[in-house]
């Protein structure tokens, strides 16, 4: 089967292409390094099948990060029999900078020229044959969001594959040019392949390239040492990347025809959107207000604030009780989309366990069975899969502000931000991306080049809490709307976020002040016009979300709802044990042996006998964090004095009927939530994790350092919560802290300076 490689600048539209192509899910956003390992799908329309590889975006074929190692070597080491070369119109010379390169490679080329839709919207005009006899292979112009041109590019690139091609460079009689040919010699002599890419480097002095060809570099640096640097520098690299740029603005640029208008006349609406939504003030508010009307349409049980106003009366009561009792809103108000689909699914799931319950019971089977089935199986799944339609909502939102360009200028307002903790704007990208889901997230880090920035984005990425937290933060919230009896289950859900956002800047500041220091990258980032995002696209991102959501339901969470339901319902020696004495199973004498440990955060010791229950929760969490809720969906209705016969609770009733069985307070319930938020992720984020970090003792380090900053933040939540004067407490604890650490610094600088005195006078 042949194999197509995609190669391209992040945000230039692979994965859009890949997608088109392959008819795959995989994440598409409106910013780089969406892609940071290589997919594979397949592309069936040619008179054989194709194998279509997207490789993560990359610049330039000198690799600096992880994921540009990784596309240079597929392409030099895979050889795939063509490389489909995806160009944005919109910033034709930068992208064409890769590509040649790319000509560089004893590899078939054709050039993609995506977003052509764009360059036309814009009144421009590229010359694709012109192009093409300029550059010497083929190229097509596409839009790989509409679909244009996709086939002609496929069935181009097929004939491509079966010819060969010579490499060539455009760096020919510049002032390497005799230095690249005696090195190209030297190589060829020994039997490299593609020796002209790999004598360019050497050129370069490419450090990959150094360490695999000594002698050619030997070569290099003795030219490099009698070379006239008066005239053209000693900066090889830097000649070079010049002399690509000269070669592009000369021969290929004239295949843009500009429209003519001036600048004036040529402001974008793109350009007068950022005015506003990157303003040095106005930015992060902006992106503040934002983020709180996404989660207000998502949970709010208030939508207009009708309700908190007093304007709705006895008449809209009965008007939405004649549309579903409670579906489009109560007493409280009228109901958010997220809400009003929560609600039908949660009517939908409890009509179906209690039909089932009653045929059960009905049928006259074992109590144990129907307790099994009922309780263990539907209770736990239902008050899970109840959270899918918010959860949905609010992934097809993020998409949106991704898919837009938006998220692209928050990581460029947040980088002035970012860079006095530490950290540059692009950590900003793997940390939002930890909304959806924690796993890719820490994968991106592969973009960052710093090793200690890199450890420190993978560390605080699970406190931006993703989807599987979710339910939890919903289910705890509207208990205590429910407690409260007011509909604001919408802003302790976004305090949450930002209490997370918030963490993670701290445990950043504090990383990078005392173990992990070191320089910040430079940021630089050409932002991404505003899109409409793909009806197309955002279905099938949800699709896959709701697959995934569902399959984990299904696998995972069955899996512990069943083992925590026979764990509840046995107790030591094997007895069976009605809901009754549930008390008095395993689970319970887990739960209470840990639950002292829990005292400080607000929900151990102080909760009496039913406490436990909030403990093993949290602990089921560890495997995934949909379980914490799953817990309470299959504990609820087994408490003492709380079963409801013939119905199964949803997330949110079942956590009101923890609240009336153990008495928690709203401070321990903040905290809880918090732990659940800050503590060691699900085991697919602690495997990603390991395998991203450097060894094992950082992982281990990293293990410590969930627990801690979990444990630390709850327990502050629930004593300020609980005695406010508690504050005066924690501001001296942190006060010393902050003292010791700049001492810490300080010393450290002192050291520095002593000893490269020392070193000085020696010399």
């Amino acid at each position: 089967m042949k194999k197509f490689a995609l190669a391209g600048n992040p945000n230039s539209g692979k994965t859009t292409l890949f997608n088109s192509l392959t008819g795959s899910t995989a994440h598409v956003g409106n910013w780089p390094g969406v892609t940071v390992d290589k997919r594979e799908g397949i592309y069936k329309k040619l008179k054989e099948p194709v194998a279509i590889i997207d490789l993560p975006g990359i610049y330039s074929l000198s690799p600096y990060t992880p994921e540009e190692v990784i596309s240079r070597n597929y392409i030099l080491d895979e050889k795939p029999d063509c490389v489909v070369n995806i160009v944005d119109a919109t910033n034709l010379e930068r992208n064409l900078y890769l590509t040649t390169q790319l000509l560089e490679i004893d590899v078939p080329v054709i050039v993609a020229l995506n977003m052509i839709d764009e360059v036309q919207k814009a009144g421009d005009k590229i010359d694709a044959q012109k192009l093409e006899q300029k550059i010497g292979v083929p190229v097509v112009a596409i839009s790989a969001l509409k679909g244009d041109g996709i086939d002609q590019l496929m069935k181009r690139a097929y004939e491509c594959s079966k010819v060969g091609r010579n490499a060539r460079t455009v760096l020919e009689g510049g002032a390497l040019s005799h230095l690249i040919r005696d090195c190209r010699i030297a190589l060829e002599g020994a039997g490299v392949e593609n020796a002209l890419f790999h004598a360019v480097k050497l050129v370069e002095q490419d450090e990959i390239e150094t360490k695999q060809h000594p002698q050619a570099a030997e070569t290099v640096q003795k030219f490099k040492e009698t070379f006239d640097d008066e005239t053209f520098g000693s900066d090889f690299e830097a000649i070079v990347a010049d002399s690509r740029y000269k070669y592009i603005s000369q021969n290929y640029s004239n295949a843009l025809i500009r429209s003519g208008k001036s600048g004036k006349e040529k402001l974008t609406r793109s350009d007068k959107a950022d005015r506003i939504l990157t303003h040095r003030i106005w930015g992060i508010p902006i992106f503040l207000v934002i983020l709180f009307a996404v989660f207000h349409l998502t949970f709010s049980e208030d939508l207009f604030y009708l309700g908190s106003m007093g304007a709705l009366g006895k008449d809209w009561v009965s008007l939405q009780g004649m549309w579903g009792e409670g579906v489009f809103g109560s007493a409280e108000g009228i109901a958010s989309p997220g809400v009003i689909l929560f609600n039908l699914l949660d009517c939908i799931t409890s009509s179906i366990s209690g039909a089932i319950s009653s045929a059960m019971n009905n049928g006259g089977v074992a109590q144990w069975a129907t307790g099994l089935v009922v309780d263990g199986v539907l209770g736990g799944l239902f008050s899970v899969l109840s959270f899918l339609p918010q959860i949905l909502l609010l992934f097809m939102f993020f998409s949106l502000l991704e898919d837009s360009g938006y998220m692209a200028r928050v990581a460029f307002i947040l980088d002035r931000l970012f860079r006095r903790f530490g950290l540059s704007g692009r950590a900003f990208m793997p940390m939002i991306m930890g909304f959806g889901c924690s796993v890719p997230a820490m994968a991106n880090t592969r973009t960052l080049a710093d090793e200690n920035e890199r450890l420190a984005t993978i560390r605080v990425i699970p406190f931006f809490s993703c989807g599987a937290k979710l339910p939890i933060l919903t289910a705890i919230a509207g208990g205590i709307a429910q407690m409260t009896g007011t509909g604001n289950a919408d802003i302790i859900t976004y305090s949450m976020y930002l209490l997370g956002i918030i963490v993670a800047i701290c445990a950043v500041l504090l990383m990078r002040s005392t173990t992990m220091r070191g320089e910040v990258s430079p940021f630089i980032m050409e932002l991404p016009s505003y899109r409409i995002p793909q009806a197309h696209s955002l279905v099938m991102l949800l699709w896959d979300k709701m697959k995934h959501f569902i399959k984990k339901a299904f696998t995972i969470i069955l899996a512990s709802t069943i083992l925590i339901w026979f764990v509840s319902h046995f107790s030591f020696s094997w007895e069976y044990l009605s809901d009754e004495k549930m008390n008095e199973s395993i689970l319970a004498g887990i739960g209470k042996l840990m639950q002292p440990l829990f005292t400080p955060v607000g929900f151990g010791s102080q909760l009496g006998e039913w406490g436990w229950v909030f403990v093993v929760a949290a602990i089921t969490g560890l495997i995934a964090k949909e379980n914490v809720i799953a817990t309470f969906g299959t504990l609820a209705t087994c408490i003492t004095g709380t079963f409801v016969a013939d119905e199964t609770l949803g997330g949110v009733d079942s956590v009101a009927q923890m609240i009336s069985a153990t008495g928690i307070g709203v401070p321990a319930l903040i905290a809880f939530i918090a732990f659940n938020m800050l503590t060691i992720p699900c085991f697919a984020a602690v495997a990603t994790a390991r395998a991203e970090m450097p060894s094992k003792k950082k992982f281990n380090y990293t293990l410590l350092f969930w627990v801690a900053s979990s444990y630390i933040v709850s327990s502050m939540i629930y004593l300020i919560g609980q005695w406010w004067w508690t504050v005066f407490i924690w501001a001296g604890l942190w006060a010393a802290a902050i003292t010791v650490v700049v001492l810490y610094n300080k010393g450290k600088i002192n050291f520095r300076i002593k000893k490269n005195k020392i070193t000085d006078k020696r010399s």
